[in-house]
Formats: structure tokens, sequence, C-alpha cells
């Protein structure tokens, strides 16, 4: 999911840091002191979760779970993504920092969709079907992260398209596995912590 340095356009660049630039910004206006803590962990968990690269041909596949950061977070998976990103390419060189932008956008945006997709709806079932909207949501951020990255290739070039198709294929197992952890993980911070999915997705940003 990571797109280095000098693969993308100029335009494909630009477009990606405009967008990361208004998303980070909205996503900052919702978090407050209190929910700082949480915006904090649900990073490092990204950070953690996706520094773990599977290689496959001339691209690799890892988890993200950008699912339950926006099914929690809401628009502040911006800055936590972001923030999570800037320390992988500056530490440990993934990605790059021209295309952090791009990077953000693709892994962000997503969660923010299904977030605003699926919190509303999860926030009045539980058991099994929570379960199972929960899995849709985890998988569904993966799916639309993996599109968006094909899509940032395609346009960049068609020397790129046969890239931007296998990165969907090969995600399509990190789908599976991102739809259980994110349908185990919501389960149990409803179940210990509800408090946690309180001023998630669903809430409004305030000024």
């Amino acid at each position: 999911m990571h797109i280095v340095d000098g693969v993308l356009s100029t335009d494909v660049v630009v477009t990606g840091a405009v967008i990361a630039v208004g998303g980070i910004a909205y996503g900052l206006r919702g978090i407050t002191i209190e929910n700082m803590p949480r915006t904090a962990l649900l990073s490092a968990v990204f950070f953690v979760a996706s520094l773990i690269h599977v290689p496959i041909g001339p691209t690799s596949i890892h988890l993200i779970m950008n699912g339950l950061l926006g099914l929690i977070l809401g628009w502040a998976a911006f800055p936590a993504v972001f923030i999570a990103l800037l320390l992988q390419a500056v530490f440990f060189g993934f990605g790059g920092i021209t295309v952090l932008g791009v990077n953000t956008v693709n892994m962000a945006l997503p969660a923010v969709l299904v977030g605003l997709a699926f919190s509303p709806f999860l926030a009045r079932v539980d058991g099994r079907i929570m379960a199972v909207v929960a899995f849709v949501a985890g998988a569904s951020s993966i799916m639309l992260s993996a599109v968006m990255v094909g899509l940032s290739l395609a346009l960049s070039g068609q020397e790129f398209l046969a890239t931007a198709k296998l990165v969907f294929i090969n995600n399509i197992p990190i789908m599976v596995v991102e739809g259980f952890l994110t349908a185990a993980a919501f389960s149990l911070i409803k179940k210990v912590r509800p408090a946690l999915l309180l001023s998630g997705a669903s809430s409004r940003v305030t000024a």
C-alpha cells in the first residue's frame, strides 16, 4: 500500500497532498484533550500493523487496520494515519516524503468513508449482526485502499496498469484477514470499553 517516491506523476502527488491537507485539517478539529490518547493509540496500532510487509512480486502486502480507525476515530483517522506514515517514512524508509499526501489519502479516506457508512448502524446492533457488519467494514476499507492505490498508479502512467491490478489482487487475502480482525477488535471494544466508540465517525466535528 505504501507508494514510494518517484513513481507517481506530479499531478497525482499534488492532488493527493491537497486532499491530505484538507483531511488532516478537518480531522484535527475533532481531536480534543479527552480523545487525544485514543487517537494516539489507534495511530500506534496503524503504525505497527502496517510496518510488517510481506513482499509479493513488485508489491507487498501488510495489515492496515484503517477500517477500525475509521469506525472509532472518524475524520481523526486522517491525522492519525499521517503521523504514522511520516514516522515510517523517516525512520524506516517506507513510502516516501513526496508521496506522503497520496499515501495518507489512500489509507485514511477509506477509513473515513467506512466510518461514516457503518458506524451509525453498528451503534444500534449487537452480537453476530454487529460482528458481520464490522467484518464488512474492515474488508471494505482495505478494498477501497487497494482500489485507490491502483488508481494512483494507473493515473501516473500506462506502464503501471499491471502493477495496479496486482496490488488489488494481492490484497484480497488481507481484506478477509482485516475483516476478521476488525470484527474481533470492535466486538471486544464495545464489550469492555464502549466509551471509546461514543465519539467515533458519526460524531460531529466541533470548532
